[in-house]
């Protein structure tokens, strides 16, 4: 016999010539902000303030951090691989078929929600002015009579204009987001402008009135955290930008830092703007009636009636904006499950503008069959946020997978500090899972289970050459993950409950607080981070993953 080859210490990146460059480095970020402030934004402020008063303003800041963490992550990979769908499509690379389902799976499922989600809350915005459109059935809006026709007419257009090619979609994206960026800006100064009271910031029960805890509880029940996840989109489209080793980074992180500086300045601007008679009853009381969200509800208080008339348009834009993003993103998830063998190849045909069309249709269906009458349907956004951070821990591990599998691959923008960042954004997206709560990670493990049943029966009868499940090398997720549910399964509940009903909280009543809890997840991180580069794929199978799976974008050479 003879010596056996060294392992490839590096895979030869390919192109894909079907899909287009289109999309320029404003284009990029714009896809990141415009998802990042969507419709949460006009109640972010007050949510967080109910629960953690003042002290909400530090949960903003943590929560950005914690997002930049995995940012700065998904920024080495996509410039390094620029790939279509890149979250769903880089573990695959380093750990194989069934880690890239598992998380490819719950992505795509939270994902094919968020369009039509936004499609209901652009009309629920729009209910007070065309009754027509939904019924309230005990508190919940459901879609009726007419209403069904504008619903599916909505995501008709979102996936007619993402069929019509990513250029389209790009320009009609900045102009919206220019629009949002500016009304959000135009609120924080009228707001300080008109009213600013810094003693609302210690006179009632102080900065932190229910404690220090609260600052970390409102990272998840508030939605601050889950307010930054649209980032993502830099790396789904980062195989559709004409630069990736220039534009990716510039999109990912540039999108995070704008956006916590818009949202820390308006959660300041909401604290201090508030008139102090409101405040008597303590934070968690502090409500406002008004339909198109507390902000218009400050404005109206304020006697600010342009303002609030202004926010009431843009409670039906902001929406909208965001659901015509995450039908292109949803897209280039089944783009990218089919890339990986993972899902019917005829999910990865392109129309002659370079676009998924197949996939189209199928998030189309999709997104129509959401608007049934299911019960309580607001609490699935719960899920979605879930599911969005469980789908983000791969990249992290695939850092240190890859950078152990391929050391010589080259790696245009490289983080720094070995195992250190990828750790740190690996523990960021466990916690994210965490303090979600057991409500939410229950529905996002059922969710999970029904996807597992369909990888089965895809690999059983299925007529497709089957890959290699990979169970070995991906058993890691389905343990992290048991790790987390546990935990978040005996976390505990915060003791105040906010006048608001549609602020659920997360937690159950069990002994683990958000300090122990933190502490845990710390160190579950650490042992799961080590036992993934321990079950990694070899370094040639890791290789022959990536030649077999193209990029989506030209390298540059050099």
């Amino acid at each position: 016999m003879g010596t056996p080859a060294a392992a490839p210490t590096s895979a030869t990146v390919q192109l894909d010539h079907g899909v287009r460059r289109d999309v320029n480095k404003i284009s990029l970020l714009f896809t990141g902000v415009g998802a990042i402030i969507g419709s949460g934004w006009l109640f972010g402020a007050l949510y967080a303030s109910q629960i953690a008063g003042p002290a909400a303003i530090l949960s903003w800041v943590i929560g950005a951090i914690m997002i930049m963490f995995i940012g700065f992550v998904y920024a080495e990979l996509s410039v390094m691989f620029p790939v279509v769908g890149g979250i769903i499509r880089f573990p695959h690379y380093s750990f194989g078929s069934f880690a890239s389902f598992s998380s490819g799976w719950i992505s795509w499922l939270a994902a094919a929600a968020v369009t039509p989600i936004e499609v209901l809350a652009t009309m629920q915005y729009a209910y007070p002015y065309a009754g027509w459109l939904m019924t309230p059935v005990e508190g919940e809006y459901l879609v009726s009579g007419y209403g069904w026709l504008i619903a599916v007419a909505l995501m008709a257009l979102y996936s007619t204009i993402n069929a019509l090619g990513v250029g389209i979609f790009a320009r009609l994206n900045n102009i919206l987001v220019w629009w949002k960026l500016a009304v959000i800006v135009l609120v924080v100064i009228v707001f300080f402008a008109v009213s600013f009271n810094p003693g609302n910031l210690t006179a009632f029960g102080g900065f932190a009135p229910e404690g220090l805890g609260t600052i970390f509880t409102a990272i998840p029940a508030a939605g601050v955290a889950f307010s930054f996840l649209g980032f993502r989109n830099g790396v789904e489209f980062a195989g559709e930008t004409n630069n990736p080793q220039r534009n990716v980074p510039f999109a990912l992180i540039g999108s995070v830092l704008i956006t916590a500086v818009i949202y820390v300045l308006l959660q300041i601007a909401f604290v201090t703007g508030l008139p102090q008679d409101v405040l008597g009853q303590g934070w968690h009381q502090l409500t406002f009636a008004e339909s198109a969200g507390p902000l218009a509800g400050l404005s109206l208080l304020l006697g600010v009636v342009w303002l609030a008339w202004l926010l009431r348009v843009d409670a039906i834009i902001s929406p909208a904006d965001t659901g015509l993003i995450y039908a292109g993103v949803t897209t280039r998830l089944s783009y990218a499950n089919a890339r990986n063998d993972n899902a019917p190849q005829v999910l990865t045909r392109l129309n002659r503008r370079g676009v998924p069309w197949v996939s189209v249709l199928l998030m189309f269906v999709v997104g129509c069959f959401f608007f049934l009458p299911f019960p309580a349907w607001s609490k699935f956004i719960g899920f979605i946020t879930s599911a969005f951070a469980v789908s983000f821990a791969p990249g992290c591990l695939v850092v240190g997978a890859l950078r152990r599998q391929l050391p010589d691959q080259q790696r245009p923008f490289r983080l720094p500090g070995g195992d250190t960042i990828p750790l740190l954004a690996f523990f960021s997206s466990s916690l994210l899972v965490f303090w979600s709560g057991w409500s939410i990670n229950e529905k996002m493990l059922i969710g999970l289970l029904v996807g597992y049943v369909v990888f089965a029966a895809y690999n059983l009868f299925g007529k497709h050459a089957k890959p290699p499940i990979d169970f070995r090398s991906g058993s890691w997720f389905p343990v992290w993950l048991l790790g987390i549910l546990v935990l978040s399964y005996f976390g505990e509940v915060t003791p105040n409950e906010p006048a608001d009903p549609a602020l659920v909280l997360p937690g159950g009543d069990g002994p683990i607080n958000v300090g122990i809890g933190a502490l845990i997840i710390a160190g579950w991180s650490v042992l799961i981070y080590y036992y993934s580069m321990a079950v990694r794929l070899p370094s040639r199978r890791a290789a022959a993953y990536i030649e077999k799976t193209p990029t989506d974008a030209p390298t540059t050479a050099g």
